[in-house]
């Protein structure tokens, strides 16, 4: 059973060295705002988010409006922080991390 130990110690290291990359996994949150319609959000989230549908961005904007926030984005950090720009071009408030 000891051998599992340093088998799990690497792990952390390459979690470690993998988030000095530009490729490290990031997300896209939006927060609510209260001066947006749900047909402003969902357009901007189908026109700025890779692979969104209406259906999609139409669940998003409710988890935003009644929840506060929603993850809108999981992916590359250089991808999430574009995402992010054009998000906040169109007037909302949003958090890359």
């Amino acid at each position: 059973m000891s051998t599992l130990t340093p088998v799990m110690t690497p792990e952390a290291l390459d979690t470690t060295d993998v988030g000095t990359g530009d490729d490290l996994e990031a997300r896209v949150i939006v927060f609510n705002c209260d001066c947006h319609t749900y047909q402003q959000v969902i357009a901007l989230f189908c026109k700025c988010i890779p692979g969104m549908n209406s259906s999609r961005a139409f669940e998003l904007a409710w988890r935003i409006d009644h929840e506060g926030q929603a993850t809108v984005y999981s992916g590359e950090r250089k991808a999430a922080e574009e995402i992010g720009k054009k998000l906040v071009a169109g007037g909302l408030r949003v958090g890359v991390q």
